[in-house]
């Protein structure tokens, strides 16, 4: 029974109950119930959910790379640290003496050496290696697919520039390869077929048990006096790391000594298989240069940064602005705005910044040196990059 002897059965909707001590309409009411939550926070809560909770989600979303590559220590070990093998070489030191440095024995005469690359677009880096390595390679085994390894399309760069490349032709085996163009698929198994199809490739190249063979990328270039140690020297490990000198963008930007993915082997069919992960402890200290991001054209920095198997790190579409790209390469800045891969939060404060610039051009590939003009922008002081 209700007031005025009113009597209703229908049970009363909380939605429109009394908030606050106060009659609401349905309309009024979502309001209301805002404002009853308001008053009932006080400032520092107010201040944790409108200021800090947005800036922080805001914060993650544009730096949540960062903030995970920060705290990288905290999650992941170092790996097993390499057995070093210190390396020794002087132009007027004789090979048997530089072998004897080394521990190993002298041969009667040097093994054959195979160097297999997988190519993309590096027309420039591809002929300073091979200048540099021209001497002491019994073959040159290139493999090129149409196909980078995130699928996208496109031409045979090598088959366009081959008549630069005329000086390896009595030795070089080429081949080419099909792509799969798998949309969405691990950038890595793309990588991990075509290193596949170089295995095959070796062997028509007419590889066999005991031969040298060099597995590196392109721009990771083996001095030539390492290559010919290597050549002469018994007992050298099957599978042996070479510790690269570091560089970004050209050799003005010394990043570290850590480079060390390139590897030489000694064949054994059915047992080797191109790669370019760790496979062995053993590494040779001061056996040539990495030079990563090494290009001419600013539109080849565009081309690998989607291309390439890390092309998740281009987070945001202003990464691939070519103004942007040319003040990251003349500051020795990162293209993709990370803190540096470390291990240790001593080693990832000590690299935080750019790149400082070196002045030395002491040791770098003879053919490099000899054709200054033409490859000025790999040399200190010349890091504006053509647009084309």
């Amino acid at each position: 029974m209700m007031p005025d002897g009113y009597y209703s059965s229908k049970k009363s909707d909380d939605i429109c109950e009394d908030v606050c001590g106060q009659q609401a309409t349905c309309t009024a009411l979502s309001m209301s119930r805002l404002r009853c939550l308001l008053q009932g926070l006080d400032l520092k809560t107010f201040i944790f959910l409108f200021v800090i909770v947005p800036t922080g989600i805001v914060g993650i979303y544009f730096h949540g790379q960062k903030i995970t590559y920060f705290l990288r220590p905290l999650w992941q070990s170092p790996p097993k640290p390499f057995i070093e093998i210190p390396h020794y070489y002087h132009e007027n030191v004789s090979m048997e003496t530089l072998c004897k440095l080394h521990g190993w024995g002298i041969r009667d005469y040097p093994r054959r050496v195979f160097d297999a690359v997988l190519f993309s677009n590096e027309v420039d880096m591809l002929t300073i290696r091979w200048k540099e390595l021209y001497p002491y390679i019994s073959q040159f085994v290139l493999l090129e697919s149409n196909s980078t390894f995130t699928g996208l399309p496109k031409p045979y760069y090598f088959a366009i520039n081959r008549d630069q490349f005329k000086f390896v032709e009595p030795r070089l085996t080429y081949g080419t390869i099909g792509g799969r163009f798998r949309k969405g698929e691990n950038p890595f198994v793309e990588e991990a077929y075509q290193r596949v199809a170089l295995d095959q490739l070796l062997r028509i190249a007419g590889i066999e048990d005991d031969d040298m063979l060099i597995m590196s990328d392109v721009d990771e270039i083996p001095s030539s006096h390492t290559i010919n140690l290597l050549r002469w020297c018994d007992n050298v490990p099957h599978i042996l790391h070479l510790h690269l000198r570091n560089y970004l963008y050209s050799f003005e930007f010394h990043l570290d000594h850590k480079s060390w993915r390139a590897s030489v082997h000694r064949y054994q069919k059915g047992k080797t298989r191109y790669a370019h992960y760790r496979q062995t402890d053993f590494r040779l200290a001061d056996a040539g240069w990495h030079c990563s991001f090494c290009f001419r054209h600013i539109k080849e920095f565009i081309f690998k940064m989607k291309a390439y198997s890390h092309n998740d790190r281009v987070r945001f579409s202003h990464y691939l602005n070519p103004k942007r790209i040319q003040e990251v390469i003349c500051n020795g800045a990162d293209l993709y705005d990370m803190f540096p891969e470390e291990y240790t939060f001593k080693d990832i404060i000590g690299k935080l910044g750019p790149i400082p610039h070196s002045y030395s051009a002491v040791h770098l590939p003879a053919y490099l040196l000899n054709n200054a003009d033409k490859y000025n922008y790999l040399l200190p002081g010349s890091c504006r990059r053509e647009d084309g």
